[in-house]
């Protein structure tokens, strides 16, 4: 199952890209053997300042065909690593193809594509910055491919 991490928003140079490339890449080395992967980040972003709208349109775009969507919300369903892990070792069991990780802008993600989510996702009840919940996700697809595959990087 193809994983696509759809992103409002550029990410530069910088200690947050180095962390997110680092774990993207241990994701695609483990998660490869378990068809998982590879991961691939999609950003987006609007240059004319229409806000939620905008960047929902944008985002619609950027979601592949048919894949099933889970959308980084505050709101959200708080669940536990093992858990993450067993979402999406399901969809890939259910047979689907690509796997749309939404992070929306600064004031979050428009209802629409919320209501389309398969699964509302959240880091906790605090808000985090859209960058930082980049390197969250990514370090929890890591986790997640590792807990499937059996290794201590997870320990209980």
């Amino acid at each position: 199952m193809r994983v696509h991490i759809c992103a409002v928003g550029r990410l530069r140079a910088g200690p947050e890209l180095a962390l997110i490339d680092d774990y993207l890449s241990r994701f695609d080395r483990t998660g490869r053997a378990l068809g998982l992967g590879p991961v691939e980040v999609r950003e987006v972003e609007d240059k004319r300042g229409g806000g939620m709208a905008a960047e929902a349109a944008l985002l619609e775009k950027a979601i592949p065909d048919r894949a099933v969507v889970m959308a980084l919300d505050e709101r959200g369903t708080v669940m536990s690593s093992p858990d993450f892990a067993a979402a999406l070792a399901r969809h890939r069991d259910d047979g689907a193809q690509d796997l749309a990780l939404l992070i929306g802008g600064a004031d979050g993600l428009a209802k629409e594509l919320r209501a389309r989510a398969a699964l509302k996702l959240s880091f906790g009840k605090m808000v985090w910055p859209h960058m930082l919940v980049r390197v969250m996700l990514s370090e929890q697809l890591y986790r997640a491919a590792t807990i499937l595959a059996g290794s201590p990087y997870h320990r209980v």
